[in-house]
C-alpha cells in the first residue's frame, strides 16, 4: 500500500501543467498521475473520460481529493558545514561580518566528527521534508590548505547518493584569487574532488578586485567548472559585483553555469541601474538564488534599532526577465540564520511574505523545484512530471490560497514509495 500506482484527484501546480490543460472556473482541474517502476507514467486530467493505465494486475489507487502536489525539492544554496552551531555561542553581534566572527571563533571547535554529525543531520532533515537535491558551501579560508569541512562533505555525497544528491562549493574570499596561478591551483583542488564540486568565491565591497574575479572566471573555464558565488550579500548601491560578472561572462565566453547568490544590493541601487544589470545577467548564463531569512535577519541589522530595509533582492524583476530563479534555506542554526531547518518550503513562506508575492503554490513554487536550473544546460522544454523519478511531496492539510501554510505535515513519495508520513487517509477503503 506504500506503493501507490495511481494517484487521482491530485492538484498540481500551474507551472507543472502542460499548455490545453482544461480548466474549471479558472483553475485547473483536477490530475490523475499514474505510476511504474518507481517513474511517472502519464499525467492527464482525472476527469477524463479514457481509461487509466493499469501496470500492476492488482493496481492501488490513492484519491487524493485535491491534494497539492509537488515535485522533489532542491534546496540551492545551504552551508552543512555551519549548522547547528549557534548552541555553543555565547554572543553573536548583529549583520553579516558579525555572523562571520562568530563563526571564525566557533573553528576551535571544529573537527571532522563534528562537521560530519551537524551535517548528516542536516541532510537528514532535508530528506525527510522531501527535498533530493542540497548544494552546500564549505568555506575555504587557505589557499594552501582544503578545509576540515571538504573531505567530510565529499564522503557524505557519496554515502547519502541516490537519496539526496549532494554538491559542494568552495566559498573562498576573493582576495585568494587575486594571483592567477594560485586561482588555476585552487580551481583544480576543486576539480580533483569529484564531478560534484564546483567552484565558488565571496564577492563583496570590502573585498572587491575585478582582477581577482577575473582570474576566478577564467581558472573554472580552464579546469571545465561550474561557478557558484555568494555575490553583493550587502545594502551598498556601490556594489558591483553582480554587474562585473554578468560583464565578464560575455567577454570571456565562458561555457559553464554561474549562480548568483543574495545580490542584496540591487534592492539599493537607483531603478534604472539595477534594472540594466538584470537585463546583462537575462543574457548571460547565470541563475539567481534568493536566501529570504538569512537576508531579513543579517541585512540592515543594528543592534537596539528596528530594520526598516527588506534585504531580499529584485525577484519579480529577475523573474519577469527570464533569470532562473531559485529560494533556498543558506544557513540553518548557526550565527548567520538562528532559525530554519533545511525545508525550502520554509524559504518561499518567508519570500511570500517579504516579497509579497501572489499565489505562491501555482506562480512560484517553481522556485523549489527546478534542479536543472542549476545544471550547465537547463531544460528548454516546459518543465513535466511524465518520465521522470516518482518523487513527490504531498501536502495533506494545505490548500493553495494558504499554501505554503500548513505544510509541515505531508507526505513524502521517492521513487514512488511512501519514505515519509501518514499516507493511510490515501488508501482504498
Amino acid at each position: 500500500m506504500n506503493a501507490p500506482v495511481l494517484l487521482d484527484n491530485a492538484r498540481l501546480p500551474r507551472w507543472l501543467l502542460p499548455s490545453g490543460w482544461p480548466q474549471r472556473d479558472g483553475v485547473p482541474v483536477l490530475a490523475r498521475i499514474a505510476l511504474d517502476a518507481g517513474r511517472v507514467q502519464s499525467v492527464r486530467p482525472a476527469d477524463d473520460a479514457a481509461p487509466s493505465p493499469s501496470p500492476s494486475p492488482s493496481p492501488s489507487s490513492w484519491d487524493l481529493a485535491g491534494t497539492l502536489v509537488l515535485p522533489g525539492f532542491v534546496d540551492a544554496h545551504t552551508h552543512l558545514d555551519k549548522a547547528f552551531t549557534l548552541p555553543r555561542m555565547k554572543h553573536v553581534q548583529p549583520g553579516l561580518l558579525g555572523a562571520i566572527d562568530a563563526m571564525l571563533a566557533d573553528r576551535v571547535h571544529w573537527s571532522a566528527g563534528d562537521v560530519r554529525e551537524r551535517a548528516s543531520r542536516g541532510l537528514q532533515w532535508a530528506w525527510e521534508c522531501g527535498t533530493t537535491h542540497v548544494r552546500t558551501h564549505v568555506d575555504w579560508w587557505e589557499p594552501d590548505a582544503v578545509p576540515l569541512a571538504w573531505p567530510v562533505l565529499a564522503e557524505l555525497a557519496e554515502e547519502w547518493a541516490g537519496r539526496v544528491r549532494l554538491e559542494q562549493v568552495s566559498l573562498i574570499k576573493l582576495p585568494l584569487f587575486e594571483d592567477a596561478a594560485q586561482a588555476l591551483r585552487l580551481a583544480k583542488q576543486v576539480k580533483a574532488t569529484g564531478p560534484h564540486a564546483l567552484l565558488g568565491g565571496f564577492v563583496h565591497s570590502t573585498n572587491w578586485s575585478e582582477n581577482a574575479l577575473r582570474n576566478l572566471l577564467n581558472a573554472a573555464q580552464a579546469c571545465d567548472l561550474d561557478i557558484d558565488l555568494h555575490v553583493d550579500e550587502e545594502l551598498n548601491a556601490a556594489a558591483v559585483g553582480l554587474k562585473t560578472t554578468a560583464r565578464m561572462l560575455r567577454e570571456i565566453g565562458f561555457e559553464g553555469r554561474v549562480v548568483c547568490g543574495h545580490i542584496c544590493a540591487l534592492a539599493v541601487q537607483p531603478e534604472a541601474e539595477a534594472l540594466a544589470t538584470l537585463d546583462a545577467v537575462a543574457r548571460a548564463p547565470i541563475t539567481v538564488v534568493s536566501l529570504p531569512a538569512t537576508n531579513l535577519l543579517l541585512q540592515d541589522a543594528v543592534t537596539g534599532r528596528t530594520p526598516r530595509l527588506r534585504g531580499i533582492t529584485l525577484v519579480k524583476e529577475i523573474r519577469e526577465r527570464g533569470i532562473p530563479l531559485l529560494f533556498a534555506s543558506d544557513n540553518v542554526q548557526d550565527p548567520f540564520c538562528r532559525l530554519g531547518s533545511f525545508d525550502p518550503v520554509e524559504a518561499l513562506g518567508t519570500a511570500a511574505l517579504v516579497a509579497q508575492l501572489d499565489d505562491p503554490f501555482d506562480n512560484w513554487s517553481q522556485a523549489l523545484c527546478r534542479s536543472d536550473w542549476l545544471q550547465r544546460a537547463p531544460a528548454t522544454t516546459a518543465p513535466t512530471l511524465v518520465g521522470a523519478k516518482a518523487d513527490l511531496v504531498l501536502f495533506t492539510q494545505a490548500d493553495r490560497h494558504g499554501w505554503p501554510s500548513r505544510t509541515a505535515t505531508r507526505v513524502v513519495l521517492r521513487d514512488g514509495r511512501v519514505t515519509h508520513g501518514d499516507a493511510t487517509p490515501f488508501f482504498p477503503q
